[in-house]
């Protein structure tokens, strides 16, 4: 059978472009690259009450998450509580509506936003083709700036800091914010991109066979990186999803140099200036990153004087520097190795988000530490800085093209792919 009556079996890696014909899945199963080892297709067992189930049940968690009071805390005789949406409520009223707004992002709308469209999609809910579209366009790319498990660190983190102060309670909201949290996250991962995209529209076909183990580039071909569809390298709209894209990214060195530029001017004075003011007896003590680490070092803290440190220090500051090393490396001076240079790409994709960690610790604090002049804490400029130079990252981590390391690589690849239980 031809490759044109047969579109499916075919796929280009999306981070080596490496040509790919996909054996049959076994349920339960994953196909990988053989040569980048990303996963291609996953095959679940009923892929569609699976994530329909998982998803149902998150959204059921959030709503009760932000129905009954969420932590309480007692100092001295004095007690305070918040409620989910009153976090948001707290920053407004310091004004600092930006920081406001990336919580309500983050943390709540954009997890409940592809919750609400996983149903849509999987269960196939009619709606406008246009839609349903649109809606599979931004799913995946959404992905990672969920940030509901990664606020629940914070506020661990934030119960080690309060715990030397006062007592802390944990209220009604916060058990079904910890099962939102695992079920939003189960949900993605039964969720395979290459199925969604099939109940939308059939692959189209391919302009001739191509030949695997080779790169697409190198035989015209491109994937889309939207649907996954396989096109000419010369077509530039893909007639699946309608998306219009090149077959590499374009100036995409120079969108992550310039990005990463902006990052490092935001990441000094985001260091160097206070990220949130304590209140004592009338008496204000601003802190900067560093200065939390040391506090936490000294009252003896270090398993999370070291989640602080490593998450808002080393993360960024290493992050910045690697993807600089790989825009160096992509660039053709050198040898490099392209097996590292990847594996550091998937380490820097992912880690890039975990240093929102300490931005959310700043709007848990600021918004439950409210006991009139006895203490009190609030968010500061550095902050905000600090959670530009995250999300700045975070798009030059997009911006970057990994294919553009394997390029000059012109060993033939005979392997066939690996197929791995899930």
């Amino acid at each position: 059978m031809c490759s044109a009556e047969k579109p499916q079996g075919w796929k280009l890696c999306p981070q080596c472009d490496l040509t790919v014909q996909l054996p049959p899945v076994p349920v339960g199963s994953k196909a990988s690259c053989p040569r980048c080892h990303t996963t291609l297709q996953t095959h679940w067992h009923e892929p569609r009450r699976r994530p329909s189930g998982y998803a149902l049940a998150a959204l059921f968690m959030l709503v009760l998450a932000n129905l009954f009071p969420f932590i309480t805390m007692n100092v001295a005789g004095l007690s305070s509580g918040i409620s989910l949406p009153q976090i948001p409520q707290v920053m407004v009223s310091d004004n600092y509506s930006s920081l406001a707004t990336l919580f309500l992002l983050f943390v709540q709308g954009v997890p409940a936003f592809c919750m609400i469209t996983i149903l849509l999609l999987v269960n196939r809910v009619r709606m406008p083709h246009r839609l349903r579209v649109g809606l599979a366009r931004v799913l995946f790319d959404l992905r990672s700036w969920g940030m509901a498990e990664i606020f629940m660190v914070g506020i661990l983190v934030s119960f080690v800091k309060l715990m030397a102060y006062g007592q802390i309670g944990l209220e009604i909201s916060f058990w079904p914010w910890c099962l939102f949290c695992l079920l939003q996250l189960r949900a993605f991962q039964c969720v395979d991109k290459r199925w969604v995209w099939q109940q939308i529209s059939p692959l189209p076909a391919l302009p001739f066979t191509p030949q695997k183990g080779i790169s697409g580039l190198s035989q015209g071909l491109r994937s889309c990186p939207c649907c996954t569809a396989v096109l000419p390298a010369d077509q530039l709209d893909c007639p699946r999803c309608g998306v219009r894209a090149h077959p590499r990214r374009r100036h995409s060195l120079q969108w992550t140099l310039a990005l990463l530029c902006t990052a490092v001017m935001l990441y000094i004075p985001a260091n160097l200036l206070p990220i949130m003011v304590t209140e004592t007896l009338g008496t204000s003590y601003p802190s900067n990153i560093m200065a939390g680490v040391i506090l936490l070092w000294s009252d003896g803290s270090y398993p999370v004087a070291l989640v602080i440190f490593i998450a808002s220090i080393m993360v960024p500051s290493l992050k910045m520097l690697a993807m600089g090393w790989l825009c160096w490396g992509a660039s053709g001076r050198g040898q490099p190795d392209r097996e590292k240079m990847h594996r550091i790409y998937e380490v820097v994709e992912f880690v890039g988000r975990w240093s929102m960690i300490d931005v959310f610790v700043i709007a848990v604090l600021s918004a439950l530490v409210r006991m009139g002049r006895l203490m009190s804490v609030s968010p500061a400029l550095g902050a905000l800085l600090f959670a530009l130079v995250v999300i700045i990252t975070m798009i030059a981590a997009i911006t970057f093209d990994p294919r553009l390391c394997w390029d000059r690589l012109q060993e033939p690849q005979t392997k066939e792919p690996r197929l791995d239980g899930q």
